[in-house]
């Protein structure tokens, strides 16, 4: 198979789909070792299922597994509205609350996208947490500096102007 995807003049990406830390088995590692030692790049994919990934200890497990594995997490999906699953899917106030949670338990290389499949075939749409805001409750400095001043969520929730406050 790596011979197969060693293709001359082509760049071959492999995308490995895993929901939790476990499936990443030593025979799993020693496959993807194989995919990237050869050259190949690979990203991952995975879904928010409830009860399985939806806590911030197994994402973050997940997301460093993959890295261990030289894996960049890649998609974070939220769960498709597939007939007979609601009971694997979350919200998505959920799914961004993981993900700022996520974005101070990690490195930036550790970050997945998370995305929503959206329904009709429109394709991916990120989903993530909002942390960038406009700054509206200082008209008095807006007349002394012509820059604009926003409102910065940090991961834990705190909430910044940028710039500061001279």
């Amino acid at each position: 198979m790596i011979a197969a995807l060693k293709v001359r003049g082509a760049t071959t990406w492999v995308a490995l789909h895993a929901n939790h830390a476990r499936e990443l088995t030593d025979a799993a590692r020693a496959a993807c070792a194989g995919i990237v030692d050869a050259g190949i790049p690979m990203v991952s994919q995975s879904v928010l299922l409830r009860g399985v990934n939806d806590n911030a200890s197994a994402l973050e497990a997940l997301m460093r597994a993959f890295v261990e594995c030289r894996i960049k997490p890649y998609y974070l999906h939220h769960g498709d509205l597939a007939p007979g699953t609601s009971h694997l899917r979350t919200t998505l106030e959920h799914g961004q609350e993981l993900m700022r949670n996520l974005r101070g338990r990690v490195s930036g290389l550790c970050q997945p996208e998370y995305v929503l499949d959206i329904p009709g075939g429109h394709g991916k749409s990120p989903v993530g947490p909002n942390y960038l805001s406009h700054e509206n409750s200082f008209p008095q400095q807006r007349e002394r500096h012509s820059e604009t001043r926003y409102r910065i969520a940090d991961y834990c929730g705190d909430v910044h102007l940028y710039p500061p406050q001279p």
